[in-house]
């Protein structure tokens, strides 16, 4: 019996050490180089096309405006890499669709990425590896994080898991969870990290970045799975 009673009370600890516990987001401190209080940034998503689909034209349209209104940063709202994500951190697809596409001056600031549903279906954990920005210093990408621009906190979520048909009804595609052990338990997690977060913060405004859209008119239509989760987040 009471070797029994140790052996359950080892598990029990076991399971505590290795159950996925609230921490605080990453955060960036991104400092204006402006004195007006003012900030000006570019956001874009799903564009990894390796130029192709009018990616270098938007790229182009870009730089001028990047370059009219002195921006300091670009946001990119996922799907990074089309059709599946990269297949490693050589993938020539990261110079082919980044690096190669954005040269203009005024885009040579820090991107700051959260990943979309495509690049789960490659190999999500090359997209945020440090190595990548150190093939490109431009390129700053995580799950989940907080960029603080004076003003303003942005606060980048990693909404892909959140999905259930990535789950359940994947069709021929092959998502890359690691990571992600349960989508229950990486809900709640990523949901009080955001929570802290926000209750820390002390910028006048706050503004969410992800992939899937809570309210939307677009063809794609809302995210009910965000929209549900996310209720008391949000006012």
């Amino acid at each position: 019996m009471e070797t029994a009673a140790l052996a359950l009370l080892a598990v029990t600890a076991a399971l505590v050490m290795c159950a996925p516990a609230a921490a605080e987001l990453a955060r960036v401190a991104h400092e204006s180089a402006k004195n007006d209080g003012a900030l000006s940034l570019l956001v874009v998503g799903d564009w990894g096309r390796k130029g192709a689909y009018n990616q270098s034209r938007v790229a182009e349209q870009m730089g001028r405006v990047g370059d009219e209104l002195n921006i300091e940063f670009v946001i990119s709202t996922g799907d990074n890499f089309y059709e599946d994500g990269l297949t490693g951190v050589d993938d020539p697809a990261f110079e082919q669709s980044f690096t190669d596409i954005y040269t203009a001056k005024s885009l040579q600031k820090p991107w700051y990425l959260v990943l979309g549903n495509h690049d789960y279906r490659g190999d999500v954990l090359a997209q945020l590896s440090p190595v990548l920005r150190e093939i490109d210093s431009r390129f700053i990408c995580m799950r989940s994080f907080v960029v603080s621009a004076e003003i303003v906190d942005f606060f980048f979520i990693d909404t892909t898991p959140f999905q259930l048909k990535y789950w359940t009804h994947p069709k021929d595609h092959i998502y890359d969870w690691r990571g992600v052990t349960s989508r229950q338990q990486y809900i709640h997690t990523s949901l009080k990290d955001l929570d802290e977060a926000m209750k820390k913060s002390t910028a006048k405004w706050k503004i969410a970045v992800g992939h899937h859209t809570m309210r939307t008119v677009s063809h794609h239509g809302a995210s009910t799975t965000v929209a549900s989760n996310s209720q008391g987040q949000w006012h």
